[in-house]
């Protein structure tokens, strides 16, 4: 089969704050410097190795949990949640953690959910 997911994309009311914080959070870079769209760009990893995240405005806030989320494995869990917060996340609490839960539950500044998960 000839395909693969390129992009994931995520919906935000506010396109700078989103390139600010994932690429931090990533360390992803945009795709296309030199276009200047104001409704969407795509961030991709500088070696251009892994699938890209896309974000896209919109003016319609964000309502219930995500259907679709990003997971995302740290080497130290605990540091990467902290770290995310600095740059604007925060923790979704309450969650309803199953025993022994290897993630934590976090959303962007507009609200997406994702989960960063400790690396075995």
């Amino acid at each position: 089969m000839a395909i693969t997911v390129g992009s994931t994309v995520l919906n935000v009311t506010n396109l700078p704050r989103a390139i600010d914080f994932w690429t931090q959070a990533l360390g992803y870079v945009l795709r296309d410097p030199d276009v200047h769209d104001d409704t969407f760009v795509v961030l991709c990893r500088p070696q251009r190795d892994w699938s890209n995240l896309s974000l896209q405005l919109t003016d319609v806030p964000k309502s219930g949990i995500n259907r679709l989320h990003l997971d995302l494995y740290a080497d130290d869990q605990a540091e990467e949640a902290s770290r995310l917060e600095s740059l604007g996340a925060t923790r979704v609490e309450p969650w309803p953690y199953a025993d022994e839960a290897d993630y934590v539950v976090m959303a962007d500044p507009d609200g997406n959910e994702f989960c960063v998960i400790q690396k075995p």
